[in-house]
C-alpha cells in the first residue's frame, strides 16, 4: 500500500474528539465516514461541525464552497461494517477504556480490507495493548490528536515495536495532507510526551490544592500569569473533560500498579457526581452556557 491509496478514512467515535478529526479528513480531501453507535450522537456531531464551519466562514476563514465540499465528503452512520469495509485507514477515537477500544479493535477485523491501517487517537494507551487483537500488528499506530483537533495544530504518531516503517510513513503523510503537524515517536510510553509533560503539571497542582497550600482559582492564575500557560490546569481539565483525566489515570494505575498514578479523590469526586467540566456545564468552574471552540 502507498499512501497515493489513502482515498478514505473512516473515524470510529463521534465525541467531542472524533467529529472533528473526521472532519479535519473532510477538509483534508478524504472521503470520511464518521461512525458512533448512537445515532444522537452523529446528530450532534454534525451539528456541531455545522456550527463551527458557518463561523469559519463567517470569520472568512473558509470559503462556502469549500464548506459544501467537505460536507460532501463526509458521511455519518452508526454501521462500523460499513465504515470500516470503505476505509484504508481507520481512526478510532473511542472512550479512554482499554476494554473498549480492545473490542472496536475486534471487531473492525471482522469486517477491513486487508490493506487498512488501524490508528488510535489514544491519549494514553499505547498501540501494542490494541494490536493483539487484529491480524495486522504492522498495520496499527497511535495518532494522538489535541483538543480540539480542529484547532490543535499537533499529532503524536507512535509506533509500536511491531508497527511498520510503511504505515507510520503512510500516517505521517495523511497528517501532512489534513494541515497538520506530525511527530514521529519510534519507542512506545504511556502517554507519550505531552500529556506526560501536562500530568506533571496536573499532578503537582492537585497535590497543592488538596494539601491546602493554594485554591484551585489561584494555581490557575499563577499558571496563567507567572508561566505563561494560556489556561490553567484546572481550566484545562474542564476543557477536555474531567472524565477523560480520569479515565487517563485509571489506565495508567491499571498498567503500573503505583499508587501515584491513581486517581486523584477530588478528581474521583467530581466524576462521580457528573461534574465533567465544560461540556456537562459544570466542573472546577460553572458555565452558563456551554459553547462550541472553534
Amino acid at each position: 500500500m502507498t499512501t497515493e491509496k489513502v482515498q478514505s478514512i473512516s473515524v470510529v467515535g463521534a465525541g467531542q474528539m472524533g467529529h472533528q478529526i473526521a472532519m479535519l479528513s473532510a477538509l483534508g480531501g478524504y472521503e470520511t465516514i464518521l461512525q458512533d453507535m448512537q445515532e444522537s450522537a452523529l446528530k450532534q456531531a454534525e451539528e456541531k461541525l455545522h456550527a463551527i464551519l458557518d463561523k469559519w466562514v463567517q470569520k472568512g476563514k473558509l470559503t462556502e464552497d469549500a464548506k459544501l465540499a467537505a460536507f460532501g465528503r463526509l458521511q455519518f452512520t452508526a454501521d462500523l461494517e460499513e465504515a470500516a469495509s470503505k476505509a484504508d485507514l481507520v481512526i478510532e477515537a473511542v472512550v479512554e477504556k482499554l476494554d473498549v477500544k480492545r473490542e472496536v479493535f475486534s471487531e473492525l477485523e471482522k469486517f477491513a480490507p486487508s490493506h487498512t491501517i488501524y490508528a488510535t487517537n489514544s491519549s494514553t494507551i499505547v498501540s501494542s495493548l490494541l494490536a493483539d487483537v487484529t491480524n495486522r500488528p504492522e498495520k496499527v499506530v497511535n495518532m494522538h490528536f489535541f483538543f480540539p483537533p480542529l484547532v490543535m495544530d499537533c499529532v503524536e504518531v507512535v509506533m509500536s515495536e511491531a508497527t511498520s516503517e510503511e504505515t507510520a510513513q503512510i500516517v505521517l503523510e495523511v497528517c501532512e495532507t489534513i494541515n497538520r503537524t506530525a511527530v514521529l515517536l519510534r519507542k512506545e510510553i504511556s502517554g507519550f510526551v505531552a500529556n506526560r509533560i501536562l500530568g506533571a503539571i496536573q499532578r503537582e497542582a492537585v497535590y497543592l490544592y488538596e494539601n491546602g497550600i493554594a485554591d484551585f482559582k489561584d494555581i490557575d492564575k499563577i499558571c496563567r500569569k507567572a508561566l505563561s500557560h494560556p489556561i490553567g490546569p484546572f481550566e484545562l481539565m474542564d476543557l477536555s473533560g474531567i472524565d477523560v483525566g480520569y479515565f487517563v489515570m485509571q489506565q495508567r494505575f491499571n498498567e503500573t500498579g503505583n499508587p501515584e498514578d491513581k486517581p486523584f479523590a477530588c478528581i474521583e469526586e467530581k466524576v462521580k457526581q457528573g461534574h465533567l467540566g465544560r461540556k456537562t456545564g459544570k466542573g472546577w468552574y460553572e458555565y452558563q452556557k456551554i459553547s462550541v471552540r472553534n
